[in-house]
């Protein structure tokens, strides 16, 4: 048994649509949309009466995936959506981008913000985090040449 490759990343959100439009502007490409629910669902992931809508988004180049979930069913149990960086579990997800000024100019006209600042990274990668809607993290990064 060896993994293959790794297939997507997935994230729950509230506002499924603004979720889309920033991967979207991000220059994510959505491949599908969908509902879910029954007991096959039920069982997989371990929640009883679950109703939900996923996005799946697709990276330019085919690599990459990203789920984007709305859970209608059951309710959360809490909310977390601006926790620091530094905290426990999946914090960001990172992409690569070939002008960073101009990904984070398009992602705050849709309401982003940056989480600190553009810094140099040993004069090989421009880096920088943008909290998009729902308080999801990215990283930002462009190889210098």
């Amino acid at each position: 048994m060896a993994v293959q490759r790794m297939d997507h990343v997935g994230i729950v959100v509230d506002d499924l649509a603004a979720a889309v439009e920033f991967f979207v502007e991000l220059g994510l490409e959505l491949q599908d949309e969908e509902a879910v629910e029954g007991r096959w669902v039920d069982r997989v992931v371990g929640l009883d009466g679950i109703r939900a809508d996923i996005a799946m988004m697709q990276t330019p180049d085919g690599h990459g995936r990203l789920e984007l979930v709305k859970f209608h069913s059951p309710s959360s149990q809490g909310d977390n959506g601006h926790v620091p960086a530094n905290t426990r579990g999946i914090r960001h997800i990172a992409f690569a981008v070939d002008d960073i000024d101009a990904a984070v100019a398009r992602l705050r006209a849709c309401g982003a913000e940056l989480v600190g600042e553009v810094e140099n990274y040993e004069d090989i990668y421009r880096l920088c985090y943008v909290r998009g809607p729902e308080g999801i993290i990215i990283e930002l990064a462009e190889r210098i040449d």
